[in-house]
């Protein structure tokens, strides 16, 4: 794993959390507790800080970056980004799963217990609200997520990734 200082900031890594021997985390960058960073994975906490809340999974290929002078990366508790989605300078709230090759552009929020499908483009300055579907390019809410079959999905996906990581760990 390449975990490297940038402009005298050094990533901060609780030692319950997993990362792959190959991701990259650098600079200004903040975990929780029972994170996990997977395959080619890369944090980029160099022209902002980034700051990572607990029980989230960061999937191969994603990435994570800051925009500068202008706008950290804040990611909340139980988040789950999808393998190859790009997540930069912009809020995630807690209970979120941002889909595969999703992208969340600047200044974007995303509320709790929201999905941005697979590859789901939200672009610029977008607020999706809480308990909602997002989903296209550009993304627009495509419908509740009480009344979709994906209630209870954030919920499993983060905690399968929690024993996923435990494979890695022993």
């Amino acid at each position: 794993m390449l975990i490297k200082s940038v402009n005298g900031k050094l990533p901060l890594i609780p030692e319950d959390c997993y990362v792959a021997e190959n991701a990259t985390i650098v600079g200004d960058v903040s975990f929780g507790t029972s994170c996990s960073v997977w395959f080619n994975a890369v944090v980029r906490g160099d022209v902002n800080y980034i700051k990572i809340g607990n029980k989230v999974n960061i999937q191969d290929g994603a990435v994570i970056h800051c925009t500068y002078q202008k706008y950290p990366t804040i990611i909340g508790n139980n988040v789950s980004i999808g393998h190859n989605a790009i997540v930069h300078g912009c809020v995630v709230h807690d209970n979120v799963l941002i889909g595969m090759g999703a992208i969340v552009m600047d200044n974007c929020t995303i509320e709790s217990n929201s999905i941005i499908a697979a590859g789901a483009v939200i672009t610029q300055n977008t607020v999706v609200e809480s308990g909602s579907i997002w989903a296209g390019v550009p993304a627009k809410k495509v419908k509740d997520i009480n009344q979709s079959g994906f209630a209870g999905e954030i919920e499993r996906i983060a905690n399968n990734y929690l024993m996923y990581s435990s494979w890695f760990k022993e």
